[in-house]
């Protein structure tokens, strides 16, 4: 006998169809990849999900595919998740943060169909293509006036849904059926999938509803900081719409300063993020004396809260901060730090106590603690066990079988986590049984670092332990023990582990050891490890602060800005020094090297010491290098007389008097050398540089912007010295020369002035480009010519700190201020027309041809600077247009410094060469 209920299968397009329905006119806001606020609906979001699904189907997409996405939480992705759900497909999220090996097995072995992307993701995917075969389209989240060409073969998504229709039938499937896919890191081997059933996800969605968990309601205006693609952001892009909740979707910037202003303008009631962005958030509050005036509660999971941010949210801000716990295989959330009545009935620091404490499991979770033999454990609070977890929207299976029989006799998984379990139901994780090490809320394989690090030829033993880090939780440390005999620096082995690893998987040290203990069993015995290693403190730990570090969102460049001139006149630029190292910029997950600028090549003490030895002063006086005034004549005492004196007297003889001009003129010579010794180094240096001869960082940042400017300023002194000797050695024979000298001299200092300030008040960029709208980026071929030392290029670049007018500011719009010829080029005609006449006028400017494609429209070519020969690259695109032929033009340098207008005017040369062809 069966319940006389209705059959309403627990499909997630309910949800959407609910939130349509009921709250159509709520608001979803986005901070769009593209970079404007876009806003849109419940209703439109419901209507665009529906296009998107039958997007899929016209691509061949059937119940049970595998859709993959790898993108940021934008509106975008909300109605491509529901899209692919709707029908039947899986909805397979994808981690950016993985490095490319793993993102090729993952989608692989999920044999995806599709992905979905954003923009930021394309150079990615462009790496990786050849090596997923079954992935048949890419769509990029963006539209026509966007798009770029950069993967060749992708579509553009607002095209493809704009030409779908509305109208398509979702459900009609068992609950059952698969709806979404994660996979968890690989920290035990490859990437294990998680596969969520409808069911499973509609459940959970209705656990997180309660009051005692997420605690969501129609009032609420919520902004998800969690991304997508970590366990469907912990159910919130199910659970707002389900009640109607306003989504503020923050895009891929989550800086402080950019969640904050999300959180102020928007209103934003409710939060979910990690702890790092809490404490990036928390440290721009600080340095701005911001308020928070809206925001009533966060969740933060991920990794263990620090009391500090419990504390600072309470105190200064007013903000009730829940902790919770939960993992891929469990939907994600398991548990919550929410009071019960006794523990709210607690002061304000008893109740800190559990706050801090992983929680207590909703409806739908049950957990046991078990100890080795499988036999269960007390809820005292103090007794460690295994953490083992079941329920509706728990894993029961790893997708394809992976990994056997996960569950023990009762149908628990084991969470892998040791944990305690306390009288009121709050359990704490106090140890990971994996051994594996959580840096900034991600999580890093200490098995696989120390196994490919224990290849060196040097290392006879490896292991890898979490240690304490005051920004990330934890970072990885390295223990090496070398072959008998062996020696080897801590550079070797990190050295060693570039490529094999993810830069942010990179140990914070290395220390060589003589001995790693070995358990009975062979195995590293790494808690004695972690004993012996007790009161080690991380280089990295030592520098940084201890609370409210915040790593800045990554960014593909973002060069130092320059240290303020120490000598008064003229402004020398920072001194490069051939031991200088990479500039390193942090990212929430891990270390990304910058290339540095010229700027940040700091001089060694060493070399600080001995330019200053050497250096000679401005207001250097005459005296000290003039020569000595040559003597009065001689003049030979006159005779005395013996007898009478002659009736005439003997004239007076004097000797010959020195001539000065000889002393004056090879002065005045050798200043004129000195006068003429800048333009010859600088010459020098164009000539060595053009010719491969020295890098271009000795020949323009030594030789020419740095030693070139010390002559010239020494040659104007030796100039005034010049004029001063001519005046005692005579003006008439002496003077024009001296002048001439002085002039050379003050025309060279002239000339470094003139351009020391045209690196101050013009923009410093050597990019233009004739479409920020929709930016052109460069073809995989071209990247490779430009090389791993080429600055980045960027989809929308900022001027770095530097220039006093432009510093901050986007390139697109300083190229409108400063390039008025850098605009779209249409010509009269067919696409083909212009593909030639672009192509004749690149190769009429003599700029060398790379990459020729006319079916894509794309021309590519290489060109050097007319002084130093630095090479600068072209990419034209050529595309149709309501008028005919539309041509746009980007010119990009390889090496981070200014051009002073020369790829403006070559974009302008190669648009006057083609509207002459017409």
């Amino acid at each position: 006998m069966q319940g006389r209920m209705q059959d309403w299968p627990l499909t997630v397009d309910r949800i959407i169809d609910h939130a349509k329905s009921w709250h159509g006119g709520r608001e979803i806001v986005t901070r769009s990849v593209e970079g404007p606020i876009v806003r849109t609906t419940y209703a439109e979001v419901h209507g665009r999900a529906k296009r998107v699904s039958n997007v899929l189907r016209n691509l061949g997409v059937q119940q049970g595919d595998r859709v993959a996405t790898l993108a940021w939480n934008t509106a975008r992705h909300i109605e491509a998740w529901y899209g692919i759900m709707g029908i039947g497909a899986v909805c397979h999220t994808l981690n950016p943060r993985l490095f490319s090996e793993q993102l090729v097995y993952i989608i692989n072995h999920a044999e995806d169909r599709v992905i979905f992307t954003d923009l930021t993701f394309l150079p990615v995917l462009n790496q990786i293509r050849d090596q997923i075969p079954t992935v048949k389209q890419i769509i990029v989240f963006t539209d026509a006036a966007h798009m770029t060409a950069e993967l060749p073969g992708a579509l553009c998504y607002e095209t493809l849904v704009g030409e779908a229709s509305d109208q398509c039938a979702w459900g009609g499937f068992d609950e059952s059926t698969p709806a979404g896919l994660c996979y968890t890191s690989g920290t035990t081997g490859n990437p294990k999938g998680v596969q969520y059933s409808h069911r499973s996800n509609f459940l959970h969605t209705l656990v997180t509803m309660g009051a005692d968990v997420l605690g969501i309601g129609a009032r609420d205006t919520v902004l998800p900081v969690v991304p997508m693609f970590h366990a469907n952001a912990w159910g919130v892009a199910f659970s707002a719409p389900a009640v109607g909740a306003k989504l503020v979707m923050p895009g891929q910037k989550l800086d402080g300063a950019s969640i904050h202003e999300l959180l102020e303008t928007e209103q934003v009631t409710f939060s979910a993020a990690v702890p790092t962005v809490w404490q990036m958030l928390l440290q721009h509050l600080e340095a701005t004396n911001g308020k928070l005036s809206s925001l009533k509660r966060v969740v933060i999971g991920g990794s263990a809260v620090p009391e500090s941010i419990v504390r600072r949210f309470r105190d200064d801000y007013g903000v009730d901060v829940t902790h919770a716990w939960g993992m891929t295989e469990t939907s994600p959330l398991g548990t919550q730090a929410t009071p019960n009545a006794a523990i709210a009935a607690m002061s304000e620091e008893d109740q800190l106590r559990f706050k801090l404490k992983q929680g207590r499991p909703p409806l739908g979770i049950d957990l046991k603690l078990v100890n080795d033999n499988g036999e269960r454990l007390p809820h005292d609070g103090s007794t460690f066990g295994k953490l083992m977890v079941k329920g509706p929207f728990v894993v029961g299976e790893y997708f394809r079988g992976d990994g056997g029989e996960i569950l023990d006799g009762e149908g628990y998984f084991d969470t892998g986590d040791v944990a305690t379990l306390d009288e009121h139901g709050f359990m704490q994780i106090t140890d990971r049984s994996k051994d594996v090490i959580k840096s900034g809320g991600e999580w890093i394989s200490s098995i696989e670092i120390e196994n490919i690090a224990a290849g060196h030829p040097k290392a006879e033993l490896a292991a890898v332990i979490g240690v304490f880090h005051p920004k990330w939780d934890e970072r990885p440390l390295l223990l090496v023990k070398l072959k008998s005999g062996e020696t080897a620096t801590k550079e070797e082995f990190l050295k060693f582990l570039e490529g094999k690893i993810a830069k942010w998987w990179m140990p914070d040290d290395v220390v060589f050891v003589d001995d790693i203990p070995l358990g009975a069993t062979g195995k590293i015995d790494k808690k004695l490890i972690r004993q012996r290693m007790a009161d080690y403190k991380l280089p990295t730990a030592a520098t940084a602060p201890v609370a409210l570090a915040a790593p800045p969102e990554p960014k593909i460049y973002a060069p130092d800005p320059e240290p303020p001139p120490t000598a008064e006149f003229p402004v020398e630029p920072a001194a490069w020094s051939p031991q200088a190292h990479p500039v390193q910029a942090e990212t929430p997950h891990g270390l990304t090297v910058i290339e540095p600028t010229l700027a940040a090549f700091p001089a060694t003490q060493e070399e600080s010491e001995a330019r200053a030895d050497a250096h000679v002063p401005f207001a250097v006086e005459p005296s000290a290098l003039a020569p000595s005034a040559p003597p009065p004549p001689e003049i030979e005492a006159p005779l005395t007389l013996a007898s009478e004196a002659p009736i005439y007297a003997a004239p007076l003889r004097r000797k010959p008097a020195r001539k000065p001009g000889g002393t004056a003129d090879g002065y005045l010579t050798l200043a004129a050398l000195v006068a003429l010794a800048p333009a010859v180094m600088v010459a020098a240096a164009m000539i060595c540089t053009r010719l491969g001869l020295m890098d271009w960082k000795t020949g323009l940042g030594v030789l020419t912007l740095e030693w070139a400017p010390k002559v010239a300023l020494l040659s104007v002194a030796t100039g005034l010295i010049g004029v001063i000797l001519a005046l005692f050695a005579g003006f008439a024979r002496h003077g024009l020369k001296a002048f001439v000298v002085l002039l050379i001299s003050l025309g060279m200092l002239g000339g470094y002035l003139w351009m020391r300030q045209a690196q101050v008040t013009n923009p410093p960029v050597n990019d233009v480009s004739t479409d920020w709208a929709k930016p052109l980026t460069f073809s995989q071929r071209m990247m490779r010519e430009r090389g791993a030392d080429a600055i980045p290029v960027e989809i929308d670049p900022v001027i770095p700190l530097g220039s006093q007018v432009f510093a901050g500011r986007r390139v697109a719009d300083v190229n409108a201020e400063t390039c008025a010829q850098a605009r779209p080029l249409v010509l009269p005609g067919d696409t083909r027309q212009a593909y030639a006449r672009a192509k004749a006028a690149i190769e009429g400017a003599g700029l060398a041809l790379v990459t020729d494609d006319p079916v894509a429209g794309r021309l590519e070519a290489t060109a050097r600077s007319l002084a130093f020969g630095l090479p600068n690259d072209l990419v034209v695109r050529v595309q149709p247009d309501p008028r005919g032929a539309r041509v746009d033009l980007r010119a990009i340098g390889r090496t981070p410094t200014p051009d002073l207008g020369a790829n403006c005017g070559r974009i302008e040369r190669l648009i006057g060469l083609m509207r002459g062809a017409v």
